[in-house]
């Protein structure tokens, strides 16, 4: 499935909810699934700048993939970024640099969460951004 997909079935599973609370609610139960990040990986490398939380971020290529970890100290922020792996982990570096994150607007993320989370969000998204041309540049 490609990252157009995943988006697309992301923002059809939060229209299905029927107001911001129950997306609110989905948000902080994708933070449960988040898959654990090993205690070792949450160091200063890895912490996304640009948060008012404490995120960490970590990418690595497996199989042609890139995989991203991630984890955050706030529960709403750990759920943010589990959006974000949820979309982006798993799929090639070239793919993931053409796919910019239209479904934040579309999941309605840029209108209903403070002006702080959102910059969280979108140093996050940046975050990913930046290993996935990384990963690129080793690979050309």
């Amino acid at each position: 499935m490609s990252i157009l997909q995943d988006m697309a079935r992301l923002v059809d599973e939060f229209q299905e909810l029927p107001d911001w609370e129950s997306r609110y609610k989905r948000i902080i139960a994708l933070a449960k699934e988040l898959t654990p990040m090993p205690e070792e990986l949450k160091n200063d490398t890895n912490k996304v700048r640009g948060c008012s939380s404490t995120v960490w971020l970590h990418a690595e290529v497996k199989d042609g993939n890139v995989v991203y970890l991630a984890d955050s100290d706030a529960v709403l922020v750990r759920g943010l970024v589990a959006l974000l792996v949820k979309v982006y982990s798993g799929h090639p570096a070239t793919e993931i640099l053409k796919a910019p994150p239209d479904f934040i607007e579309e999941l309605g993320l840029n209108v209903n969460l403070s002006p702080n989370r959102a910059n969280g969000l979108t140093a996050m998204v940046k975050q990913i951004m930046i290993y996935a041309a990384a990963f690129t540049a080793k690979a050309g």
